[in-house]
């Protein structure tokens, strides 16, 4: 049984907020099967965006410790242009709300740039 997109959104908002960083959702999509991105503002002029990997970049073998807590959805870093800036990042949101307006965005304040999600290199 695969989990709702509501709640791996809800434990990850907790899982931020016990570690001590703010965590909130901008936007709401689908609340079973939509796509999850996350915004993470280091409050310092950084930021990065997270979305979901391409299924082809998993390795089945070698699944990340932590990828349960997301019912095993993978995320892997958007490249951000023209620099990573809270405008570059919406506006990446933006578009891919045009192809999948079921989408989910979850802001995470956290000055560690903490992510709290499985992250693997595409």
């Amino acid at each position: 049984m695969r989990l709702t997109t509501e709640f791996v959104v809800s434990a990850l908002v907790r899982r931020a907020e016990t570690a001590g960083a703010y965590a909130t959702v901008l936007r709401n999509g689908d609340p079973t099967a939509g796509a999850i991105y996350v915004l993470v503002d280091g409050r310092a002029g950084t930021v990065a965006l997270f979305g979901p990997a391409p299924a082809y970049a998993a390795d089945p073998d070698a699944m990340p410790a932590d990828a349960a807590l997301t019912g095993n959805r993978l995320f892997s870093a958007i490249p951000l242009q023209p620099e990573p800036s809270t405008r570059a990042a919406m506006d990446a949101i933006d578009r891919e709300a045009r192809m999948d307006p079921d989408l989910w965005l979850v802001e995470i304040e956290d000055r560690a740039m903490r992510s709290f999600l499985p992250i693997i290199e595409v």
